[in-house]
């Protein structure tokens, strides 16, 4: 769970503005600009009072610190411009030397720009050797109908089924199907490396990445609207095809989606197993917290996360419609608040797997311990960590750090191995 994916997540007030007078894609091109050539006060000129109060001078330079560390900025491709209700939103793929940015700004009725967001851009995916694309096929399926259905990839093996399946599902911040992270794209490695050894698998675009503009009109919006329901939706879907065992269904989650994993279990009710990568067991308010004193953070930013960490302990229900904290609604804190993962995976009485990298400083061997008090000697659950491997199962030598998410990489093949021998 990442620092940087929870301010990703687009915050309310931010969709509630109205639509602009001027062109927004010159609007958002300055504005842009001016956060490239590091010229943030003439930015935050530009922008919204909420803007100017949660990007401050001072955290902007962080963002320009980030930005040249992608190297060279050797294109910035026309943007393309979508509506949402009174917003545009704007985007812009940039290539850079070391990687692809799309860089995602939002402007208001007033010509301001009222959200300014970094996800990450498209990337020379490789296959990775476990891959074996003679041994599986896929189609396009959607997940859930309605408002918010969800477009998805189903991976199927070649040959009689029906066989095993798994849905897997997102960590925090607005992903894609693929949960494409700078260099890495994990769910597209799972998904070809499972499916060549015989698993059927389901991923997904998440709601909070093709809906973003949309979750604001939820009211009182949780982690059961930006996860667990598309999750439950999904794994019906499997049971419902041919294809699929229907009594050998896994959900695999990985890091705010392992987190929510026993509540999925819990509220699917028939789930073969479930699969935890780099879960957390610790409140994400803790997370939070720990991660800026690993990147040795200190001053504003350390205090803000400490606030925050205080005032989310302090909530109770009732509290729902308070201001947001950490760019989430407090709704979304209090669902939390009593929330502990490892007291409800000891219910279910189903197989768990729970996999760790040790190198991972955003959910770390700390949680990966507390696992192992709660359940690692309860019948059906199998732990293991691995070395050298990062928060996305991605080898590496050394102190992990966010510049080597950038880097092509791929799901070690052990991690493939060992979650395809718990399934089949």
């Amino acid at each position: 769970m990442s620092i940087r994916a929870l301010q990703i997540l687009p915050l309310l007030s931010i969709l509630l503005a109205a639509q602009p007078a001027q062109d927004p894609a010159v609007l958002a091109r300055k504005a842009l600009d001016l956060v490239l050539a590091g010229q943030y006060a003439e930015f935050l000129q530009m922008s919204t009072a909420d803007v100017q109060k949660s990007m401050p001078a001072a955290e902007l330079a962080k963002v320009g610190a980030m930005i040249k560390t992608y190297g060279a900025l050797e294109n910035l491709v026309a943007p393309a411009v979508t509506r949402s209700g009174p917003n545009s939103i704007v985007v812009f793929a940039a290539k850079f030397a070391n990687q692809n940015i799309n860089f995602r700004l939002i402007v208001n009725s007033a010509g301001l720009v009222a959200g300014f967001f970094q996800l990450p851009g498209s990337v020379n995916w490789q296959r990775p050797e476990y891959s074996q694309p003679a041994a599986f096929k896929e189609r396009d399926v959607t997940v859930g109908d309605g408002e918010w259905k969800l477009p998805g990839t189903l991976s199927v093996p070649v040959g009689a089924g029906p066989f095993p399946a798994v849905v897997l599902v997102h960590g925090s911040g607005p992903n894609d199907r693929d949960e494409t992270v700078g260099g890495v794209k994990m769910f597209k490695d799972l998904a070809e490396g499972l499916a060549s050894r015989g698993i059927v698998v389901l991923r997904y675009e998440k709601r909070t990445l093709l809906y973003r503009a949309r979750i604001g009109s939820i009211a009182n919006f949780t982690v059961q609207e930006e996860v667990v329901d598309d999750a439950v939706k999904a794994v019906a879907l499997l049971r419902s095809l041919a294809e699929v065992n229907g009594s050998r269904v896994f959900v695999i989650g990985h890091s705010l989606g392992a987190y929510v994993a026993p509540r999925i279990a819990e509220q699917d009710g028939k789930l073969a197993g479930i699969v935890l990568m780099a879960g957390n067991v610790r409140p994400l308010e803790d997370l939070l917290v720990e991660q800026v004193e690993y990147m040795g953070i200190k001053g504003d930013q350390l205090d803000r996360a400490k606030a925050l960490q205080v005032k989310v302990k302090k909530l109770d229900p009732g509290d729902e419609d308070s201001p947001a904290l950490g760019g989430l609604p407090v709704s979304y804190w209090v669902d939390l608040k009593d929330y502990d993962p490892a007291a409800a995976a000891r219910k279910l009485a189903i197989p768990l797997l729970i996999l760790q990298g040790e190198r991972d400083y955003q959910v770390t061997m700390t949680d990966f311990a507390l696992w192992k008090t709660a359940v690692g000697s309860a019948k059906g659950v199998v732990m293991k960590s691995y070395p050298s491997l990062n928060h996305l199962f991605v080898a590496g030598e050394g102190k992990s750090l966010p510049a080597e998410y950038s880097k092509p990489g791929h799901v070690a093949p052990a991690v493939i191995d060992d979650i395809a021998k718990f399934v089949k």
